[in-house]
């Protein structure tokens, strides 16, 4: 038996971090001593003390937040190479892929995100992979049906030569191995034949996404998408691979049934679909959910997940196991501030110390009984919880599918997966269970499943989870499990930040946020706290704002919100200062990032706190007075992570039309004249001010050099200048802020 083993499947490390605890408290300590100073001296000053003091105390608790997370991190190591001596038998592993548009997702994108999926080291009879399109597009299905005919050719040849990187386009991207001398005649035979066939693959899919309407004829088996809709269509299910005599894993196409004024629910609906659909035709007891952009890179990525879901004492220790997003293709100094690697390793890892992960919404493999919403009592004991297929209970909670709920039983029990001998057996059911009345009056969205009523459908799920009562897992292999491409430009960065953003708002005013979570169910309140860190995103945008504009105000109006230079008291915001900025940079530095990738993400918080982040809160204040609803906005995506930005290590900010470069623009402008006003003294005193201090003057440069891309946008042409509309409407604002300040 297995637990004859003393082989480990993994190891529990809890990191030491005594110099990182002593900063966190310093810190903390400095923002405290601050905060009662404003409070004993605010009778002596006016509005802009107060409005600091405010501003002050709300980054004193955000940053009691984050030293709550950070203060305890665990990481785990897992050892693969020790997981078929523990279980001779592995389990199913359904394997999602989740693609909504064609044109900002390119189909080559998602086939090299799918054949990375097909090729992973794991018995191919063990896997199946499903394709979710939400543009129910035929270049898509088209795309993958020649993709399947590469993978034949793939899968094996990875195996054979037991080959690293698993997406083709990386892989070839790197002709040195073959090339060399010492490599054998036949692998370099197999190689370029094998590259030939991708290019191929390529100029295929290319040409067809060049044509204006369809990509190929709509006959035969892409009959099913003539005369359809965007948003108006019926199922549509092709099972593309079937593993029976090929060594390459099941491969299944799926496109919802989707409706006018029906709610689809976005991609947490594409997920629940994915998650019945498979529970019919495979019903794997694991689940692995992925971007189209996201492919697998370490090969060994099942395995390693197996080692933490297979090797726990407890199932309540693992409800989900997840990877962090690693970026390639990009710059290495994070020019848009939008990689997360240092808020990964402290803000993650500290979580995983207290309750476990966040669920980051791709490269996470789950437990289907999870995911059906089972609570962890619920899941140990599951023979005096699996209830008669005749109760009226289950047909309540997973829809009136009798084919579905059967599936459900044998999930569980805990099941391995079976694989049946004709998927095509499951079709007609399948299509009920993805049609889009499927779930109404269902549980579905609300006690299982992916969870509606957010654009951030990833943290609303694993909330969820976490809230059961539940712990997760976050593991980090050498090299990275997963790769994708981050935004490469400002509109794409300020998008992804927007609809981020407005999901956590979303979640933080909803029913099921972390602080009902803590007092009525079971999480845990340090996880509380980690919550509330990363959803109040949102609401951060405002003392952000009003701090950025604080020195500009205060210039303008000769007054002051910092103790004057001769005052003693001026030496704790120059401590919190220096502080901050050299605990943050050794965070970089220790994660092997450098100097200029700080200063990028300094500067970013800021720009990106005083405009998506203030977008994104406005967008929910709009839906909670009901005057509009929030929309899952996909970004674009690019395959070489490369629009042209690079020159040389500098990467240019680029911008467009879109109201998120107003406030920036804004604050730039303003920052700009307040500085020249004090230069040429042509502010007017007000009786009774206080004056303006070198502490106001030195914030006011700072706020500068955080929007130095702003002021570069002013001077440059094409799509790194700030449109002239974008100007006139900043400079209206500035003008706007500045006339109160003088009146």
């Amino acid at each position: 038996m297995a637990k004859e083993f003393s082989l480990p499947l993994y190891e529990k490390i809890e990191c030491k971090n005594t110099i990182q605890r002593a900063f966190d408290v310093t810190l903390l300590l400095l923002l405290v001593s601050f905060l009662v100073y404003r409070l004993f001296s605010l009778k002596n000053h006016g509005f802009p003390w107060f409005l600091a003091f405010a501003c002050e105390s709300w980054f004193t608790f955000y940053w009691g937040l984050a030293v709550s997370t950070k203060w305890s991190p665990v990481e785990y190591k897992t050892y693969p190479e020790n997981l078929e001596k523990w279980f001779p038998d592995l389990p199913n592993v359904d394997m999602f892929v989740t693609t909504a548009d064609p044109v900002l997702e390119p189909p080559i994108i998602t086939v090299n995100t799918v054949l990375s999926l097909l090729a992973v080291d794991y018995p191919v009879e063990k896997l199946a992979c499903y394709v979710s399109d939400d543009a129910c597009s035929p270049l898509t299905f088209y795309s993958l049906v020649e993709a399947s005919k590469f993978a034949k050719l793939w899968v094996p040849f990875c195996k054979k030569y037991e080959v690293q990187v698993r997406a083709p386009f990386r892989y070839f991207l790197d002709d040195s191995e073959a090339l060399n001398a010492f490599a054998s005649s036949e692998y370099q035979q197999d190689w370029l034949k094998i590259k030939a066939e991708y290019e191929l693959l390529v100029r295929k899919t290319e040409e067809a996404a060049q044509k204006s309407s369809v990509p190929c004829d709509l006959t035969g088996e892409f009959a099913a998408f003539y005369n359809v809709e965007r948003h108006n269509h019926p199922t549509i299910i092709k099972i593309i691979l079937e593993h029976k005599e090929i060594e390459v894993p099941n491969l299944v196409y799926i496109s919802r049934e989707k409706r006018p004024k029906q709610p689809h629910h976005y991609k947490a609906g594409a997920m629940n679909v994915l998650t019945r659909v498979s529970g019919l035709m495979t019903n794997a007891p694991f689940l692995l959910n992925v971007d189209c952009d996201m492919f697998v890179n370490n090969p060994q990525v099942v395995r390693h997940a197996m080692c933490q879901l297979l090797g726990s004492k407890n199932e309540r220790e693992n409800a989900f196991v997840q990877f962090p997003q690693v970026f390639y293709g990009g710059s290495t100094d994070d020019p848009y501030g939008n990689q997360f690697v240092v808020l990964q390793r402290y803000i993650f890892h500290g979580a995983v110390g207290i309750q476990g992960a966040f669920y980051a919404g791709t490269g996470c493999f789950h437990r289907r009984k999870v995911i059906y919403g089972l609570w962890p009592d619920e899941a140990e004991n599951e023979v005096r919880n699996h209830m008669s297929f005749k109760d009226d209970t289950l047909p309540k909670k997973f829809g009136n599918s009798k084919e579905f709920i059967s599936s459900f039983g044998q999930a569980l029990k805990g099941n391995k997966g079976t694989f049946p001998n004709n998927l095509s057996n499951s079709l007609e059911a399948a299509c009920q269970v993805a049609s889009c009345s499927y779930e109404y009056g269902t549980s579905w969205g609300t006690k299982c499943g992916w969870i509606y009523g957010s654009t951030a459908e990833d943290s609303h799920t694993g909330l969820t989870i976490h809230i059961k009562g539940w712990k997760s897992t976050l593991l980090r292999p050498e090299p990275p499990a997963f790769m994708g491409c981050a935004p490469s430009g400002g509109p794409e960065t300020m998008t992804q930040q927007k609809r981020w953003t407005t999901g956590l708002m979303e979640i933080l005013v909803g029913k099921n946020n972390p602080i009902i979570g803590t007092l009525t169910a079971k999480l845990r309140f340090r996880m509380c706290l980690a919550y509330l860190l990363n959803l109040i995103w949102g609401l951060n945008s405002i003392p952000e704002l009003f701090y950025a504009l604080l020195p500009a105000y205060c210039i303008l109006n000769d007054s002051h919100f910092l103790p004057k230079v001769e005052e003693p008291a001026i030496w704790i915001p120059i401590a919190i200062f220096v502080t901050y900025n050299l605990h943050t940079l050794r965070e970089y530095l220790k994660t092997g990032l450098s100097i200029q990738a700080w200063w990028n993400n300094v500067r970013m918080a800021r720009i990106t706190a005083t405009s998506a982040h203030l977008f994104g809160l406005l967008t929910v204040i709009l839906k909670l007075l009901g005057i509009s609803d929030a929309v899952f906005e996909v970004t674009q995506k690019d395959q070489s992570n490369s629009d042209g930005d690079d020159t040389g290590y500098v990467t240019k900010f680029t911008f467009n039309r879109s109201a998120f470069f107003i406030p920036g623009t804004a604050l730039l402008l303003l920052h700009l004249v307040a500085l020249l006003a004090l230069s040429l003294r042509l502010q007017s005193p007000v009786d009774g001010a206080h004056g303006v201090g070198i502490g106001e003057v030195f914030c006011s440069l700072w706020v500068v050099l955080c929007f130095w891309p702003f002021l570069k946008g002013l001077f440059e042409r094409g799509k790194y200048r700030i449109p002239s509309s974008t100007i006139v409407k900043s400079a209206a604002l500035a003008s706007t802020f500045v006339y109160f300040c003088r009146t």
